[in-house]
């Protein structure tokens, strides 16, 4: 794979043209997220929970318009949890997430562009005043998500990751997965919504300025995704939600031709590998605000409050051992889940197939 590099390699990070380019695209030439080419870096419609509604409404307007994202990057669970945005640009995502963690956690967002961390920085003070927090819990770092430990994020430090279609401008994605992996406490989670397409791209895609700022022309081909997290430790991604992206420009489409393109949304952990002769029954509690009722964990998995679900081994493996442990209660090996008990969607690999058809990589 091109993306892979040897370890010598990714010591004293030095950025490339890509970055300078990506500087540009987003510190110079887009001002607002209505003067993006395409919709690929829009965020799909779809239902939005009310307290995530409540606290979106709380950030302020200018943080709102320079947000770039195909995605809704909140994962279940969030209060007293530390977490690191990737690519936080003008902060909106880390001032949600900054209401939803609470005081006793803790945001920090990460981005090599000087003109958004000037716009999130800018708000702190205004922000933490309208959540009633008397110290802030938000905080923006310069830097490269490549390079997290040269920015100063310490090993093992964050309970969950996010990204809002950011990987996809990085040239190393294997890279920013091993510095995720490493930043990320044991049981940790990265939770990220991406740009990914129906192949490897040809150079002429890849090479061109705008479809890379656009975040399709370093859209990743979604099974190079499951390849690169294996080889970095993490656990196989679950997909969460996946909508295709018909791009909305004849000129950047022509050049495009017949490869095709989703926004979607991985779970990714930092877990022991599963028993492989295990799998669990398991009951959901229905503590995790804004989960009252029914947990949906991912497209395969929808856990509802009392019902017992077997789960295969890596499900299992991911509820024993992250945060949510404890809004389980986990039945022993070979207990009768009766009639009730609910059985798994599909895979998620075969629901990403069904939704690129039969093209695979070039």
């Amino acid at each position: 794979m091109s993306d892979l590099k040897t370890e010598n390699s990714e010591k004293n990070f030095i950025d490339t043209h890509i970055h300078v380019d990506v500087k540009d695209y987003y510190g110079k030439i887009l001002s607002k997220s209505s003067d993006l080419k395409t919709n690929a870096c829009v965020a799909p419609a779809q239902p939005i929970p009310g307290f995530i509604i409540q606290a979106l409404k709380k950030v302020h307007p200018e943080v709102t318009a320079k947000y770039y994202g195909c995605g809704l990057v909140v994962p279940e669970g969030l209060e007293g949890c530390r977490v690191l945005d990737l690519g936080s640009g003008s902060g909106r995502d880390c001032y949600m997430l900054s209401q939803l963690v609470g005081e006793k956690g803790h945001v920090t967002g990460i981005d090599m562009t000087e003109e958004q961390l000037e716009v999130a920085r800018s708000y702190i003070d205004q922000h933490m005043k309208d959540f009633g927090f008397k110290i802030p819990n938000v905080t923006f770092v310069q830097g490269y998500i490549e390079a997290l430990s040269e920015a100063g994020l310490e090993e093992s430090s964050f309970d969950i990751i996010i990204s809002n279609c950011v990987v996809n401008l990085s040239p190393d994605k294997r890279r920013v997965l091993k510095e995720a992996y490493h930043v990320l406490k044991q049981g940790g989670e990265l939770y990220f919504s991406d740009v990914y397409s129906s192949g490897r791209l040809p150079d002429e895609i890849k090479n061109h300025k705008v479809l890379w700022g656009e975040c399709i022309g370093g859209a990743l081909w979604w099974e190079d995704l499951l390849q690169l997290a294996e080889e970095v430790g993490f656990s196989p991604p679950r997909l969460v939600t996946a909508n295709v992206i018909t791009v909305d420009n004849k000129e950047l489409e022509a050049l495009l031709g017949d490869y095709k393109f989703v926004s979607a949304t991985y779970r990714l952990y930092k877990v022991p590998r599963g028993d492989q002769n295990r799998r669990s029954q398991v009951i959901y509690n229905g503590n995790i605000t804004g989960s009252e009722d029914k947990l949906q964990f991912d497209h395969q998995y929808t856990f509802m409050v009392g019902e017992v679900v077997e789960v295969d081994v890596e499900m299992a493996s991911l509820l024993t051992h992250s945060r949510f442990s404890e809004e389980f209660t986990f039945q022993p090996p070979g207990t009768s889940s009766g009639s009730c008990g609910a059985k798994p969607k599909v895979s998620s690999v075969s629901y990403t197939s069904n939704l690129f058809g039969s093209q695979r990589s070039v």
